[in-house]
């Protein structure tokens, strides 16, 4: 009910070995760090250069990094040169603050003007890093993700095809393939100064994490200026409505209505 295998599809992930030997879903936030440290392989620091604030648009091809001789066709993220299309390759605009050495830039990625990102940070391949987006650093991105406008990442992970578009807070938090709608925000920190122990079905489970957010499993949706409070799990398929506030373990298909988390229906 609660392991890695009952949240998310890891068959073939190249995320899966961030999960090994546990038996918890958010034993897998304690590895984010062992994972990135023996997994990176930097390939910024000529981006960097420079400056840490790019002055100009950059390209990422072969692990070759490019300044000049391409074109770029901002409607559908590619690049050109000498008339050829360069597969693969990845965009990185002016504009974009790289803060250190430590990050690693899949195949297929765009990073938009206006983007911060600390490392250590894995980027995978084919994600929007969208205008505005903040990475603060213990983050792996994983393919096919959007970490959209004013959304802010640390020590989280996106396992895959995870959409965070607008205004999203993902503090100490593992998503699925899931849709956050805008303002969605994962809370991760109490109030009172205590390590978060979960209670389901009257089993108390202690994490050991100060800091702990949400696990989203693969299907959840939220609605609009949803809020989750620190360690929540929404298991799969589950529906978070706007403006609503969830706490604790939901089973899959649940649908979470109101603001007192009370269980109103099943997803069909």
């Amino acid at each position: 009910m609660l392991g890695p295998e009952d949240f998310f599809d890891l068959e073939g992930s190249h995320l899966k070995g961030l999960f090994k030997n546990t038996e918890f879903v958010w034993e897998g936030l304690k590895n984010i760090n062992k994972y990135i440290e023996d997994n990176i392989v930097p390939n910024v620091s000529d981006l960097r250069r420079s400056s840490s604030l790019l002055d100009k648009d950059m390209v990422i091809h072969n692990g070759e990094v490019l300044k000049s001789g391409f074109t770029i066709n901002s409607a559908s993220g590619t690049v050109s040169k000498d008339g050829i299309e360069l597969k693969g390759a990845s965009i990185i605009y002016a504009g974009v603050f790289l803060a250190d050495d430590e990050i690693y830039i899949g195949r297929g990625t765009v990073i938009e003007s206006g983007a911060l990102i600390k490392g250590p940070a894995m980027i995978g391949d084919d994600n929007e890093i969208r205008q505005g987006a903040y990475i603060r650093g213990n983050v792996i991105v994983g393919n096919k993700c959007v970490v959209g406008h004013n959304t802010e990442m640390k020590t989280a992970i996106m396992l895959g095809d995870s959409k965070a578009g607008h205004f999203a807070y993902i503090g100490d938090s593992i998503l699925g393939r899931v849709n956050l709608g805008a303002g969605t925000k994962l809370a991760n920190l109490k109030i009172i100064e205590s390590k978060i122990v979960l209670t389901i079905d009257d089993n108390k489970y202690e994490t050991g994490l100060r800091k702990f957010g949400a696990i989203f499993a693969d299907g959840v949706e939220t609605g609009c200026n949803s809020v989750t409070m620190p360690g929540s799990l929404l298991s799969k398929d589950v529906l978070l409505y706007p403006n609503t506030t969830a706490r604790g373990y939901y089973p899959p298909k649940t649908i979470i209505k109101s603001r007192q988390n009370i269980e109103m229906g099943k997803r069909r």
